[in-house]
């Protein structure tokens, strides 16, 4: 068990729910009191210290997607063991304050709605109920992420690890530029992020991500970063898309295949077949890395309409790239395809496309059954199997493409080397080729979920005076879109991400205490963002009709209140007929014990084009007392001139109600109608009143009550 307290660090707990396993990291950083206690001049002036430990992570299989069908199950067949692990590490004085992140990747992404909200719920109440970690807002803190989301931590991580952010005068690349591109590609997806240089940043100013982070001495710092998804542009994917079109273009059953190695022969699934089958698809490897390469070529979708310039792949919107100052890291299959095999003993060899290129063919062309040798002499280490073998050669060649003929990076200069056939560690060229591969840098692995903490951390930096909080979200004047995402909701005892620190203690905080004080924040960015400003005036005139609608229902309910004799004293007589008069409410009561009906009168004529549309429904009950007046329905506001209803959005305020056909008559309708009825008789004054008439409810300026 984990010492009980720690006066010096602060922790965060994060787990990556992807689709094969789940992930759980624990990371620790210092807090901001004690740097300060320090006056530590060099901490003060960087981004808060995150850091984790080998040991401090751990991994179960399978996929949290895979209870899809069985939601109830997630939290002790998938969840407990990962957060016991994490109970251990945390010290126990620190777990309540500790918040808890369950972020979702690709194989959430591609399960049905409902079962992917089922699951995320039956997370959060698990959570709430089986773990002592702060969870303060289950929408913040367990998600299913975007592509860009998850391409966003990385360029964090990335950037965090190498130093661009805290140490940008050593990482000058010119143009003012000192931040790296993140490259990313996983098994169904590839991902792209990157600080475009000024000009083109001006000229897509729209389509970046504004990202605020905040160094320990409350100083902001603002990044816009473009990030984008290629969904079917990971290695799995783009292998699946191969093989349908390698097998379109046949009619024959044994398809040959340039992207095997030679002799190898497998089924459309990629299983390994000893021995050929006639009468079944099969693929079987001819060794050609040249071949393959330009079979491969048209997986970029090169072709694909583009219908915001400029695309690299797929039409997808990229602004262009400047390889003088993007320099870009890869990680994921980009490390695993250039290291796994060809660099083995060489984990810090730069990328060189000359010499990987040379290999990738040398081993292609080998004959399958030699390289099995190799495999049961472990010749690439006991982590190389069959499979990663079979399927290297296509992966070298989707990726040298992806590279080189889709993102566009230069291939001059990266031969410099091929003279001396040496492996020149990456660290040594100061990461300053436009690509290198990464698994980790300075012993730290390059995880988006070190990228998400590394934003947490930096929101729990107390603020200067008016700084805006830490998040990301769209690129617009005044730092505080509509859809910006704060790191967290506000944890108790903690730190308060957007002002100072809360003198509270977990004791003395709730969680419904705490999703309200998250809440009032974030109205009050909302009021001091400039666009709202621009819909007050609608606000106040929705606020307005509200409080007509509730006054309205005030008075009926009023007048039903009133003692039975008061009523009895104030029945007309049946025999005589009631003057019209005034502009004053009346009733019209039957003679025979009939439903008695009300009508609401409204001041001026039936013509009348500025008196408000509202929309009342009548209700009809035979079997209530003929002395029990009916009774007024709820209100349905329509605005004028638009023809639709008021809209409540997150950016707004107002009601909504879906107008309903059954029992509500609008004005226009009466009117038709009334004008087609021969029952209807002009009353004295200007209005219209209908007898007997089955509807009620029906509003027009200046109506009177007439009485059969």
């Amino acid at each position: 068990m984990a010492d009980e307290t720690d006066s010096k660090h602060s922790y965060g707990v994060v787990i990556d729910a992807g689709s094969s396993g789940s992930r759980v990291y624990v990371y620790e950083y210092k807090r901001a009191a004690y740097v300060q206690a320090a006056n530590d001049v060099k901490e003060l002036g960087r981004l808060p210290k995150v850091k984790s430990k080998d040991d401090w992570h751990k991994k179960i299989h399978p996929g949290i997607s895979t209870f899809g069908p069985r939601p109830d199950a997630v939290g002790e067949e998938h969840l407990k063991e990962l957060v016991r692990f994490a109970e251990e590490i945390v010290p126990a004085g620190e777990v309540e304050a500790t918040p808890i992140f369950l972020l979702a990747t690709a194989g959430m992404r591609l399960l049905p709605d409902e079962q992917s909200a089922a699951v995320l719920k039956n997370v959060c109440s698990w959570l709430k109920g089986n773990s002592r970690f702060a969870l303060p807002d289950c929408a913040l803190h367990i998600q299913v992420i975007p592509g860009e989301t998850e391409g966003l931590y990385g360029w964090i991580a990335a950037n965090y690890l190498l130093g661009g952010f805290d140490k940008p005068e050593d990482h000058a690349h010119g143009k003012g530029h000192h931040t790296y591109g993140f490259l990313d590609m996983g098994g169904a997806s590839a991902q792209i992020a990157f600080a475009p240089n000024a000009t083109e940043a001006e000229k897509h100013a729209n389509d970046l991500t504004l990202l605020r982070l905040r160094k320990v001495n409350g100083e902001p710092q603002e990044y816009g970063v473009f990030v984008t998804t290629w969904l079917g542009f990971g290695a799995n994917e783009a292998r699946r898309r191969y093989v349908e079109k390698l097998l379109a273009a046949s009619t024959y059953n044994e398809v040959h295949d340039p992207c095997l190695p030679l002799g190898l022969r497998i089924n459309p699934t990629g299983e390994i077949l000893e021995e050929s089958n006639p009468g079944a698809k099969t693929l079987l490897g001819t060794g050609n890395f040249e071949a393959c390469l330009d079979a491969t070529y048209p997986l970029l979708e090169k072709t694909a309409p583009c219908l915001d310039e400029p695309c690299l792949l797929n039409g997808v919107h990229t602004p262009a790239i400047d390889f003088d100052v993007n320099h870009f890291v890869g990680v994921s299959e980009y490390w695993h395809t250039t290291h796994e095999i060809f660099a083995m003993a060489h984990k810090d060899k730069a990328y060189d496309l000359y010499n990987y290129q040379r290999s990738v063919g040398q081993l292609c062309m080998r004959e399958w059954d030699s390289i099995e040798e190799d495999l049961a002499k472990e010749k690439w280490g006991h982590k190389v199997d069959e499979k990663t073998v079979e399927e290297v050669c296509f992966k070298a060649s989707w990726l040298i493409n992806m590279l080189h003929n889709g993102i566009g990076v230069p291939r001059a200069g990266l031969e410099v080397t091929a003279a001396e056939d040496k492996p020149v560690p990456s660290k040594n060229r100061g990461f300053l080729d436009p690509f290198q591969a990464v698994e980790e840098i300075d012993g730290t692995d390059v995880s988006w979920t070190l990228g998400k903490m590394v934003l947490y951390a930096s929101s729990q930096m107390p603020p200067l005076d008016g700084a805006l909080p830490v998040g990301f979200g769209s690129n617009v004047p005044g730092g505080m879109p509509s859809d910006f995402q704060r790191p967290s909701g506000q944890i108790p005892g903690t730190q308060n991400p957007s002002g100072p620190a809360s003198s509270s203690s977990p004791s003395t905080i709730n969680a419904t205490t705490t999703e309200d004080t998250t809440a009032l924040q974030d109205w009050r960015d909302r009021i001091s963002n400039p666009t709202f400003a621009r819909r007050l005036p609608g606000i106040l005139i929705v606020l307005l009709i509200i409080a007509l609608a509730i006054y309205l229902l005030w008075s009926r309910r009023r007048r039903n209140a009133r003692p039975s004799w008061q009523d009895a004293a104030s029945k007309p007589n049946p025999s005589k007929r009631r003057k019209p008069g005034g502009l004053l409410s009346s009733k019209l009561f039957s003679r025979s014990g009939e439903q008695s009906y009300e009508r609401v009168l409204e001041d001026g004529g039936p013509d009348d084009a500025y008196a408000p549309d509202v929309e009342l429904s009548h209700v009809v009950d035979d079997a209530r007392p003929s002395s029990s007046s009916s009774s007024l329905s709820p209100v349905t506001t329509k605005m004028g001139g638009g023809g639709g209803y008021f809209d409540s959005s997150t950016n707004g305020l107002g009601i909504y109600s879906p107008p309903s056909r059954g029992g509500l008559i609008s004005r226009t309708e009466s009117r038709e109608r009334m004008a087609a009825s021969p029952v209807l008789s002009a009353v004295p004054g200007g209005g219209i009143a209908r007898s007997r008439s089955p509807l009620v409810g029906v509003v027009g300026a200046g109506l009177k009550a007439s009485v059969d």
